[in-house]
């Protein structure tokens, strides 16, 4: 294939345009700014986590303090009754006995209802307070969420701002390059390696592997306007003087 200098320096061009693309397609996916961010917001996910159980263990302790106060209430009012009976004066003897006996059966189970019911009362207290310092902390950790969200965003919008101007020159470069060449430089590409790469001295600029005496001296005598190949990585090798990829 023929290529003319002019040709060869404007697929030099496209390559390099290739390779910065491919940096910042690489930047874009190792940001220390997502990093930042993924840790902030597995924190904050975490503090949620923590405070979502602190609700729902509240809830249950609200469940157990209406029910203990309920079955007090009960008591209670079981007592208030067998104590109106007991002054009423109404009682056989065999009543009286078995009424004072179910007041001391209601007296101990109300100190150990009451008893019970204080130390849920306390426990919730001590969730209260890991609630309350878990809220502060989410609040804390929101902030830090929201600075590295927009440390994120920014270094975006810049990778998005080259990665637009990049491609841009790459539409207007293409647009008047040889097809053949350009789908030979394409094919080459989808292998997974560079299109081309200029030739450095012995070596070739696509894969950096020192060429053979012979190949080199092969490829150096070819007419300017040959298009050669590297023999190592099959990419076009780009003879062009006085430029630097």
């Amino acid at each position: 294939m023929k290529a003319d200098v002019e040709a060869q320096q404007a697929l030099l061009e496209l390559s390099t345009l290739d390779a910065e693309l491919s940096r910042i397609a690489h930047r874009a996916t190792h940001l220390p700014q997502r990093e930042t961010y993924e840790r902030a917001q597995t924190e904050h996910n975490a503090a949620s986590d923590r405070v979502s159980a602190l609700r729902i263990a509240l809830e249950d302790l609200d469940g157990q303090v209406s029910r203990f106060e309920s079955e007090i209430d009960a008591v209670r009012k079981r007592e208030d009754r067998d104590r109106s009976l007991l002054s009423s004066g109404a009682t056989d003897v065999k009543q009286l006995s078995d009424l004072q006996h179910e007041l001391e059966t209601l007296q101990r189970r109300q100190v150990s209802l009451e008893d019970s019911l204080l130390e849920v009362m306390e426990r919730r207290e001590e969730l209260q307070a890991q609630h309350a310092g878990e809220l502060g902390a989410i609040e804390a950790l929101q902030a830090d969420l929201a600075g590295a969200q927009q440390a994120l965003d920014a270094a975006l919008a810049e990778i998005d701002a080259a990665r637009d101007q990049k491609s841009a020159r790459r539409d207007i470069l293409t647009a008047t390059m040889d097809s053949e060449l350009t789908a030979l430089y394409e094919r080459q590409r989808s292998r997974g390696g560079a299109g081309a790469g200029q030739l450095q001295g012995h070596r070739c600029g696509a894969c950096r592997i020192e060429i053979g005496r012979g190949e080199l001296a092969r490829i150096t005598a070819a007419p300017e306007d040959e298009v050669v190949r590297c023999p190592e990585c099959g990419a076009i090798l780009l003879r062009v003087k006085g430029s630097q990829q």
